[in-house]
């Protein structure tokens, strides 16, 4: 029988979290009143720390206003779960052993990575190309310190997950809610393999956060509706900046690290907003043609650079303007590859992703594009922050509040997984197993809504899609 349950938001934000929360402690009210309901303070920091917040009377009688909300009432953070070492690092968990077995882990990964930068100059000299002898002696050394490594990781990551399940016994907690993209939920189901391997009777159950819209089953993540209308309004404003000077290059770039559901939604849904609702006044130079979008870049399509500037020059010389929308997970390889011969270093998060902020994707396509277009003025904007932020639309409420019930639902039977739409089940709403669960699902570049964008802006179709495995 379930007693308390437990609620966390991870990661990124999204506009569906605080009503994620909302709709959650009203069913529960409705459902099963008698259970005790708590969320835990910054995601898997709190879980961690022990720090939580009571639901009170109170916040049951009016929870339905965290759907009116964007943003977390109770704060995310990034924690992996399985990264002992970053929580360690962070003051997180500190039980006996860790210490020295991340001493280790820091040690290992120092030889391992002096070992790599050697094989990567070896390989760039002429030496190489007489003798592969060296780079493959080095190459052993690294692999025989990675096989030396894992063991020891995955120790110290039993020893977080521990002291994660065992902060959940102690807080009595029967079901942990966690709502968060790939990684929070794919680090739930990391705990939720542990729980089960242990013995402890926990019930978790995720719900899918992320405006990339890239979560494998799951057929539309939470937030992404709303984050795609909120970049739309974001750049009906930004636009303006083109008459700000003659020959502006305006790039928005949209976020999307390596899906570029957003970025095309975005673009889609803005071209339709200048079609349906903006009214223009083309005899006095007010014409949809300046404020419309000129190009759409997507991790998943090859960029065909030279062809494209052609085609954005004519468009310049035509208009007076360009505007692009980019993902700012597009080109990202190539981006690291640059820096990282000019010797600059790109930082990784808790995860192991590359962080975007330090690649900087807008500022590379506007140097790839300025000089090319005659641009008098370039710039760069981000709707990211805006729109992750917002509260949800009515499209995202509709699904949120069903995700909840079945959440709930699933809780109360005992049933594990990740709630959503699953796309190898007919898009039944059910509890996705978390094994099932990846992110990087790519977006489909022969959507025909996107192909419509395309070609009504001129913009030559890509050919094929980006395929991740599952």
């Amino acid at each position: 029988m379930v007693k308390k349950v437990a609620f966390l938001t991870a990661g990124g934000l999204a506009p569906c979290l605080s009503s994620s929360i909302g709709f959650l402690i009203d069913e529960y009210t409705k459902k099963a009143p008698e259970v005790e309901l708590i969320g835990y303070v910054n995601g898997y920091m709190g879980l961690l720390k022990g720090e939580s917040i009571k639901v009170t009377p109170e916040v049951r009688k009016h929870a339905l206003i965290l759907t009116k909300h964007g943003g977390s009432p109770i704060g995310n953070s990034r924690v992996k779960l399985t990264n002992a070492a970053d929580c360690f690092k962070r003051g997180l968990v500190d039980v006996p052993g860790l210490a020295e077995e991340v001493a280790q882990i820091n040690g290992l990964n120092a030889q391992i990575k002096e070992l790599d930068e050697k094989i990567k100059d070896l390989v760039k000299s002429p030496e190489y190309k007489k003798d592969h002898s060296k780079v493959e002696e080095l190459r052993a050394k690294s692999q025989a310190l990675a096989a030396q490594l894992k063991p020891i990781k995955a120790s110290a990551a039993d020893k977080v997950m521990k002291a994660a399940a065992d902060q959940l016994v102690k807080d009595g907690v029967d079901v942990l809610h966690t709502i968060g993209g790939d990684d929070t939920n794919t680090t739930a189901a990391d705990l939720a393999a542990y729980l089960a391997k242990n013995n402890y009777a926990l019930t978790v159950v995720g719900l899918p956060k992320t405006i990339d819209n890239d979560v494998y089953p799951i057929k539309q993540s939470l937030g992404a509706y709303t984050a795609a209308e909120e970049g739309a309004k974001f750049f009906a404003n930004v636009v303006k900046e083109n008459s700000a000077n003659p020959r502006a290059l305006i790039i928005h770039e949209v976020m999307g690290r390596n899906c570029g559901w957003l970025t095309a939604f975005t673009a889609i849904t803005y071209h339709k907003m200048l079609e349906r609702r903006i009214k223009f006044l083309p005899e006095f130079a007010l014409t949809r043609e300046r404020q419309d979008v000129h190009a759409v870049y997507v991790p998943e399509a090859k960029i065909d650079f030279d062809a494209e500037a052609a085609r954005l020059k004519a468009v310049m010389d035509k208009v007076d303007c360009v505007n692009i929308f980019v993902s700012e997970g597009a080109c990202v390889k190539q981006i690291i590859e640059e820096k990282r011969k000019r010797g600059e270093d790109v930082p990784l998060d808790a995860f192991g992703h590359p962080r975007l902020d330090s690649v900087n994707v807008g500022e590379w396509f506007k140097t790839q594009f300025a000089k090319r277009l005659g641009a008098e003025k370039s710039s760069v904007f981000k709707s990211g922050y805006y729109a992750r932020a917002a509260a949800p639309n009515k499209k995202d409420l509709r699904l949120i509040q069903a995700c909840a019930v079945k959440a709930v639902e699933c809780a109360l039977a005992g049933e594990g997984g990740v709630v959503g739409k699953d796309e190898e089940k007919h898009n039944v709403l059910r509890a996705c197993e978390f094994e099932r669960i990846k992110g990087g699902k790519p977006f489909n570049v022969r959507n025909s809504r996107f192909r419509k964008l395309l070609d009504s802006i001129g913009q030559s179709r890509p050919r094929k899609t980006r395929v991740v495995k599952k």
